[in-house]
């Protein structure tokens, strides 16, 4: 027993440990799915991880992903608009200020300077 193990471990070389705990996640998704193609092509696999890869080539399923990727730009899209509408605002605000300036007008409480 201890023999196969060495084998397996010696087949692929060892990754180096994640220095983030995204990039752990990231290393451990990718150890199982691995793990999971090797027992779907050994004909391992159970009923459950089977079913799964199924239903990720159902046409139903790329359509959710092609929703939310959507979703996510439009989301996107709201922030980007947002801020555009903020900075769009500022400079509204300092032409104001820069044309009461120019009239001679207080920039607090609009009365005439000098």
């Amino acid at each position: 027993m201890a023999a196969a193990r060495k084998e397996r471990d010696s087949a692929k070389p060892k990754q180096p440990p994640a220095r983030t705990l995204e990039a752990r996640e990231n290393q451990m998704i990718s150890l199982a799915m691995d793990l999971v193609e090797k027992r779907i092509l050994e004909g391992t696999a159970s009923a459950q991880e089977t079913t799964h890869f199924l239903k990720l080539g159902t046409v139903q399923a790329q359509m959710d992903k092609a929703r939310q990727d959507a979703e996510i730009k439009l989301i996107h899209a709201k922030v980007e608009q947002m801020a555009a509408g903020d900075s769009r605002a500022q400079l509204a605000q300092a032409a104001i200020d820069a044309m009461r300036r120019y009239k001679g007008l207080d920039d607090d409480e609009g009365e005439i300077i000098g």
